[in-house]
């Protein structure tokens, strides 16, 4: 093993859109039913596919009318949503940084148009030897074009490297892709696991 690929959202950065609408709605159902029906997973992936956020914003305030306010503050109010590095995680990318065994990567699913707020917030992004943003490649996990793209951008051989990530479809698509991956639960459970590959103890 010699190269390790972080995903981003999820595993070193707590991302989490109900952190804002707790503050908008009054009920944790409205917050789960906007979440579903109007601002969904779906919809927010093609901004992180790198279509332009005023467009995806104007596009469901002509759909839901009444939700407008709500909708403006997806991205309005985006850097709500982030609650900040997830510290354990962020200890472990540091500890494998000063091992200076391992190429460090990162490839995640973000828009380039909110990514740059991460760059200049996060100082430990600074540790990759390279960062694959989606929103800038128009490609989006678990596309395994996206994982090829990776390979090739930073000469990765894939046999010889190790994807983390929470989403199991992208986990999936990596270990289809030729990389071996682990699912990321918690900073306690990457380290046991990366500990029994014998990558850090």
């Amino acid at each position: 093993m010699d190269t390790i690929v972080f995903d981003l959202g999820g595993v070193l950065i707590d991302w989490n859109p109900a952190y804002l609408y707790r503050k908008i709605f009054q009920e944790e159902a409205q917050v789960q039913f906007f979440l579903t029906h109007i601002c969904d997973s779906h919809w927010n992936e093609q901004q992180d596919a790198g279509r332009p956020l005023a467009e995806a914003t104007q596009i469901l305030v002509a759909q839901f009318p009444e939700y407008t306010e709500a909708i403006q503050a997806y991205y309005g109010r985006w850097t709500e949503m982030l609650g900040g590095p997830i510290r354990g995680t962020v200890q472990l990318l540091e500890a494998l940084h000063q091992q200076k065994k391992y190429r460090l990567y990162a490839l995640t699913n973000w828009s380039h148009e909110t990514f740059p707020y991460a760059l200049q917030h996060y100082d430990f992004l600074q540790l990759f030897d390279g960062i694959l943003v989606s929103g800038e490649e128009k490609l989006v996990k678990p596309d395994p074009r996206i994982y090829q793209l990776l390979f090739e951008r930073f000469d990765i051989n894939p046999s010889t490297a190790l994807f983390i990530d929470d989403n199991p479809k992208n986990v999936l698509a990596s270990r289809q892709s030729g990389m071996e991956a682990l699912q990321f639960v918690s900073p306690e459970q990457l380290q046991a696991a990366l500990s029994d590959m014998g990558i850090h103890r």
